[in-house]
């Protein structure tokens, strides 16, 4: 998700600020305006999007105030179906005090009779952040027994004392049936924890990997999430020649939203590069690497280690596309016998708001995903 400034909130423009308060004020109007009957035909303005099917809808989960459920049985149209928190958990409010509700980068994950729900809170554009969980026994909002019950903070990232951020959780049991989540966004990358069989909560020893980061500039402070460009960066210096040109690009350590998806004996490791959140200036853009061992390393097609800038681009927006200017914030769900990319894009067509995007992979002969943005 974003990392710094917001992949969980759409941002407009250069000013974060700006942004910010124009974002507040669409989000309000396209998500409390718009009552959860009202149908949605086109794409939905989403930030963040994570999805589940039970029975015969499918339901969408995104960046939002409370985070917003969208619900389709056809995966074309959507509708608002609510939002999981009508306000902020306790918890939530004493390590934040003044945080507003507008939760980020929900991951959905179904487990035994149970939905996961892990969502993410942050002070706006620094790494005071913790990722939390609640879980329901049903996602349809019609049924007696649904109720989001809050079990607390699952991990907690501190400025000062981290050089990580707690933020874009995702959640899946390896081949053993071994419970890990991955999450992370700029700072020192993306990490790996086992989870509790409990999914409430680290192991015990806790167990942690790195599994992918980029170059960050040495003259950044550690308060600084590292989103903003640098010139002085000698990326002939910084990579080998096949990872200078993908990373030339960086933003001193721009990469967040780790996803990892099994799929023919190797886990796949999405990961989100760039900028989002600046409408149609973003670059952001979604890149893989795979291992046979969940905890990595993580190569891409060239052999590199994700862990040292390594990364195979699997979607950008501008040159491959006439109306995605950018796409990140990714996951990848297998519906009905079809594997999907699921990430927002923003829209050129649309003044550059984030919209939902949806495309089948396709496995090459090598077994590296190929999907078509158009």
């Amino acid at each position: 998700m974003l990392g710094f400034c917001f992949d969980h909130c759409a941002r407009w423009s250069v000013s974060p600020w700006r942004a910010f308060t124009w974002l507040v004020v669409v989000g309000l109007f396209l998500g409390e305006a718009a009552t959860p009957a009202a149908a949605q035909s086109d794409l939905p303005v989403v930030h963040d999007p994570v999805m589940a099917k039970q029975g015969d809808t499918y339901y969408l989960f995104c960046t939002g105030r409370g985070v917003d459920i969208w619900t389709s049985t056809n995966l074309k149209e959507w509708r608002r179906a609510g939002s999981v928190f009508e306000r902020s958990p306790e918890w939530v409010k004493e390590m934040l005090p003044r945080f507003r509700n507008h939760v980020w980068a929900p991951d959905i994950f179904h487990d035994g009779d149970r939905y996961y729900l892990y969502y993410s809170v942050s002070a706006f554009g620094r790494n005071n952040s913790a990722i939390g969980v609640v879980t329901n026994t049903t996602l349809n909002p019609e049924d007696e027994a649904y109720e989001w019950v809050d079990h607390g903070m699952v991990v907690q990232s501190v400025p000062g004392r981290d050089m990580w951020n707690a933020i874009d959780a995702a959640v899946f049991r390896d081949a053993e049936g071994t419970p890990w989540m991955a999450f992370g966004s700029h700072w020192g990358g993306l990490k790996l924890c086992k989870l509790s069989e409990e999914l409430t909560a680290l192991s015990e020893p806790q167990e942690w990997r790195t599994i992918a980061a980029r170059h960050r500039y040495w003259k950044l402070d550690e308060f600084d999430a590292g989103d903003s460009a640098n010139p002085e960066l000698d990326y002939d210096e910084l990579y080998n020649p096949k990872l200078t040109e993908l990373n030339r690009a960086s933003q001193s350590g721009a990469i967040e939203a780790p996803f990892i998806f099994r799929h023919d004996g190797y886990y796949y490791l999405f990961a989100s590069w760039d900028r989002c959140c600046r409408g149609v200036d973003s670059t952001y853009k979604v890149v893989v690497g795979r291992s046979k061992d969940v905890k990595g390393p993580y190569l891409d097609r060239e052999g590199e280690s994700m862990v040292n800038g390594g990364g195979s681009l699997v979607v950008q927006g501008v040159e491959q596309s006439d109306r995605w200017a950018a796409l990140g914030h990714n996951a990848v769900y297998t519906f009905d016998g079809t594997d999907y990319l699921i990430c927002h894009a923003y829209d050129k067509q649309d003044e550059g708001r984030p919209k939902l995007f949806m495309r089948p992979i396709e496995w090459d002969p090598q077994g590296w995903p190929v999907v078509n943005v158009d």
